[in-house]
């Protein structure tokens, strides 16, 4: 049985996550519901609407969206169903159709697509789909909310006398205005409308020769408004008509609100789907707006948030564009207890509300804002003393309350529980209410349950440090600027950088240490020890990213190399192959050639085919049989890989003539004199030889074997005699 106290959901602001939700919700009912939501009482139940919340989450980025659910509310129309000889009128029945309407579509999507929905199923195939109701009140509305002339054969035909009696009334007054006008009686307007009745607008000096019923008359005196007394008996004849009516509507309104009385269980039904499935909605919605999802839900004790973010902060900073640090926290049977110090402002209480808040969630169905690696167990209990808790009214004060709430705590506190306690031990003298901290959290770590609490206290650290399942954490600062990171360090305590804090916020240094002197030396070299650790830590975090980035980035290097090189070694393979096949062509071609020239030479038909015949067999005895497929694709595989050689050479030749053309579009350079001694060569030729003599644009170039006589214009110059 789980139960949750009160104070739990106002120090994590439960109702605030509530009232979020709530302005998520289509419908009246839907919203006040939401407002109610409390943390279930079992497992199961929590378990069941985690699934539920989740599938609905899920029809938001499929196509199978589940259709609308928004309906009026029916609670009025149920009680009078619930009073014998009441009616229901038009547009009640009207509201019962669309009710009935939208619960039997959603249920009826609901049913055909089970494999997507299996949860939701399950929980609409207990409602009865029906159109029994919406047929009888078809028959009996119209789509404009009136009552249908068939509805009943008396309806009709007095329906019918009605608008008989309209017709002489309109003729009747048709007439009597015509003769009236004629005798200039009536005023320029002629006509008007008073209660519901056309009348004749007389001037008021002839309102005694104008036989009828005085309705009225204008502001000013000048016209009255008379009704003529030849429509008088026929007005009377319809109010009687129209007093029958009423009368037989409400007979059928009465009649059929009978045929739906023994559907009240039904409508009752109905409403409360609807209403659930808007809460339903509404926390998926929710959660879509938190990028929330549903972790593992463990049975051994373990507590896991990844990634976890304080839902209210997270989209206030949202609206803001500010950045909202997550956190990483683990509590299990190793690790039960965590002690949280640090200085003030570094985020400490945001954790402790982070870790609770997401819990209160998880417990009432609501997913929450963390990696989808999280593992999270359901407590039976969760307690909390956060914040300021002086009592007025009670007259307590801060530590007399602290005090209650410890006992509280005592009672209740066993391995089922997740206890969260703020400032822990704060509120009295420091060594003495240090010390009753630290029995007191003996006391919950023997009890063997989980919990977390900030605290200042060194005495606290220390007994973090020294028992096996309890851990000491801090939230790191940076340790230059002083400035909070918002980052959960874990396996380390925090120091309060009390007097570093004070000296960056222009406390004079010279107090400072006269305010160092007057404490115990050994407890500020323990907490200065504490404050170099932590810097020490934050440089080890980022010498740590910065080696995590370098690993990934060589990593990438490597996988890249190691694709190319993969790429090459298998073009390579199919080069090779190209080359031996191009190979064994021309050795067959030169035998071939062969044969050729010596049958030119002795025409000898017999010796041809024998060599001929032998090479064939040769060739044969070194094929495989291969099936027309394998064939085919051999054939494919060689036309990719000349198509392959063919791009490679079309590739060069392209660059060869690029190159080229630069070449050609350069200025040509001016050759140099050439002079007798220079070391030079033919433009062609890779023989250097020196220049003997020069007569008239030729040399003779001396090789050493021998010498030769070449145009100026074909020599290039390698080396200038010194």
């Amino acid at each position: 049985m789980i139960h949750i106290h009160n104070k739990t959901l106002q120090d994590l602001e439960f109702s605030t996550v509530l009232q979020q939700i709530s302005e998520l919700c289509i419908t009246a009912l839907g919203h006040e519901q939401t407002l109610k939501i409390e943390p279930f009482k079992s497992k199961e139940a929590v378990l069941n609407s985690l699934t539920l919340t989740n599938e609905f989450l899920a029809s938001f980025y499929n196509d199978n969206r589940i259709p609308n659910h928004g309906f009026e509310t029916i609670a009025k129309e149920l009680k009078l169903l619930n009073i014998e000889n009441t009616y229901l009128e038009a547009h009640s029945l009207k509201k019962i159709v669309a009710i009935s309407l939208t619960s039997n579509e959603i249920i009826r999507f609901l049913k055909k697509f089970e494999e997507y929905y299996p949860k939701l199923n399950e929980f609409a195939s207990n409602i009865e789909v029906t159109k029994v109701l919406i047929d009888q009140i078809d028959l009996i509305i119209d789509r404009f909310g009136d009552v249908k002339d068939t509805a009943s054969p008396l309806l009709s035909e007095l329906r019918q006398e009605i608008n008989k009696i309209k017709g002489k009334i309109n003729q009747s007054f048709t007439t009597a205005l015509n003769s009236y006008h004629q005798l200039d009686y009536l005023d320029d307007i002629r006509e008007s409308v008073v209660d519901n009745k056309r009348v004749l607008a007389v001037k008021a000096m002839y309102r005694r020769k104008v036989k009828g019923a005085i309705m009225g008359g204008s502001k000013t005196g000048s016209i009255v408004y008379i009704e003529p007394e030849t429509t008088l008996q026929h007005t009377r004849e319809l109010n009687n008509l129209e007093y029958e009516e009423h009368e037989e509507v409400i007979r059928v309104l009465k009649s059929l609100t009978n045929f739906i009385r023994p559907f009240l269980p039904l409508l009752k039904q109905y409403q409360e789907f609807l209403t659930e499935m808007d809460v339903i909605s509404a926390k998926a919605k929710y959660a879509k707006s938190l990028n929330a999802v549903l972790p593992e839900i463990n049975t051994n004790r373990k507590l896991f948030l990844r990634d976890a973010y304080h839902p209210l902060l997270y989209l206030s900073n949202l609206k803001k564009k500010a950045k909202t640090y997550p956190q990483s926290i683990e509590l299990n049977q190793e690790n039960r207890i965590i002690v949280i110090s640090g200085p003030n402002a570094g985020g400490k209480s945001i954790t402790l509300k982070t870790v609770g808040l997401l819990q209160l969630m998880l417990q009432s169905g609501m997913l929450i804002p963390v990696h989808e690696r999280s593992s999270v167990y359901l407590f039976d209990r969760i307690i909390t003393d956060i914040g300021d808790n002086q009592s007025i009214e009670n007259h307590l004060s801060t530590y007399s309350y602290r005090l209650k709430q410890m006992n509280y705590f005592l009672k209740k506190c066993n391995k089922n529980t997740l206890f969260l306690i703020d400032e822990f031990g704060t509120g009295s003298d420091p060594e003495l209410g240090g010390a009753l901290a630290e029995t007191f959290l003996e006391e919950f770590y023997h009890r063997e349950a989980f919990g977390i609490i900030t605290t200042h206290y060194s005495n606290l650290k220390i007994l973090a440090n020294e028992l096996p399942y309890m851990q000491n954490a801090n939230m790191m600062f940076d340790e230059k600027t002083l400035e909070p990171i918002y980052k959960l360090a874990l396996g380390q305590a925090g120091s309060s950088f009390t007097f570093e804090v004070a000296q960056k916020n222009g406390i004079p240094y010279g107090l400072i240490n006269r305010a160092k002197k007057k404490i115990e030396k050994g407890k500020v070299r323990f907490d200065r020890t504490i404050a170099k650790l932590q810097k020490e830590r934050s440089k080890l975090e980022k010498t740590e990213q910065s080696l995590k980035v370098n690993e990934r980035k060589k990593q990438s290097e490597a996988e890249k190399l190691e694709e190319i090189n993969a790429k090459i070694q298998k073009k390579l393979e199919s080069y090779q192959e190209l080359y031996d096949s191009n190979q064994r062509l021309i050795y067959l071609g030169q035998k071939i050639d062969d044969l050729s020239e010596k049958y030119f030479n002795n025409k000898q038909k017999r010796d041809l085919m024998n060599e001929l015949f032998k090479i064939v067999q040769i060739e044969n005895s070194k094929r495989k049989k291969v099936s027309v497929k394998q064939k085919k694709a051999e054939k494919a595989k060689e036309k990719q890989v000349k198509q392959e050689v063919e791009k490679s050479v079309e590739v060069i030749r392209k660059k060869k003539k690029a190159a080229k053309k630069k070449e050609a579009l350069k200025p040509p350079t001016p050759k140099p004199t050439l002079k007798v001694g220079d070391r030079v060569r033919l433009e062609d030729g890779r023989a250097v030889g020196s220049i003997d003599s020069i007569e008239k644009n030729k040399a003779i170039v001396n090789y050493g074997m021998f010498t030769t006589k070449v145009s100026l214009e074909q020599l290039e110059l390698v080396e200038a005699i010194k």
